[in-house]
């Protein structure tokens, strides 16, 4: 197994420096790190050269951004992993042993950083949500066979809900490997807009989603 992870960015110069540096040891192992940028106004893009193999830039979102830095992948798997989030120890065993299983995607369970005594509630719903739906959230660092990623067509061009349509397209071939060793992710988004106001707003969000409303309107719904 070839990896390619591809990191979308936008003004992440806080902490991209240590996202890739945690990343070091699988390129060291020959996998690749895709950084691209969706128009950065700060200094992510310079922090982020050393430490990745390949550094673009492309139309900002990240269903964009990913499909920009899948296009460019040499790797036989893609890993999209986002800039607040870091892989596992046992990541890369665990990625082989999906590979060698037959399956061709998946993701992480997930734990999330922060203050709140609410999220590691939250993730386990989180992780339980996905087992039950099989739908692969962003958080979760879904990872598929590029050539059936392309097959498919990538990401669609969604503002929003963009890892939900294309686990959607997955989904009706197969239901994903949902690994248990867990990334870790920020809870920023939770503790910047509310615990509970950021539960009930994603919820309604997927709700809606699921009703039929475009995402653009959900995008807006979601600034």
């Amino acid at each position: 197994m070839h990896l390619s992870i591809v990191v979308p960015v936008l003004n992440e110069a806080v902490g991209i420096a240590a996202t890739l540096q945690a990343l070091a040891p699988l390129r060291a192992r020959g996998h690749e790190v895709i950084v691209v940028d969706g128009g950065s106004s700060d200094a992510t893009a310079q922090l982020a050269a050393p430490l990745a193999d390949r550094l673009v830039f492309a139309e900002r979102g990240r269903a964009a951004q990913m499909n920009a830095g899948a296009a460019l992948a040499q790797g036989d798997w893609l890993l999209f992993l986002h800039a607040d989030t870091r892989l596992p120890a046992g990541a890369e065993p665990a990625l082989h042993r999906v590979a060698q299983a037959g399956a061709f995607w998946g993701r992480f369970d997930v734990q999330i950083e922060g203050r709140s005594a609410w999220l590691p509630l939250i993730a386990m719903l989180m992780n339980w949500r996905s087992r039950l739906t099989g739908i692969a959230t962003g958080d979760q660092a879904l990872f598929v066979q590029t050539a059936l990623f392309h097959r498919l067509g990538g990401y669609a061009a969604l503002p929003l809900m963009e890892d939900v349509e294309l686990s959607r397209r997955l989904r009706a071939m197969e239901l994903p490997a949902c690994l248990r060793e867990r990334v870790l992710t920020s809870g920023r988004r939770w503790e910047n807009r509310g615990v509970w106001r950021t539960i009930v707003l994603m919820w309604w969000l997927r709700w809606r989603y699921w009703r039929g409303t475009p995402a653009e309107e959900l995008a807006r719904a979601y600034r």
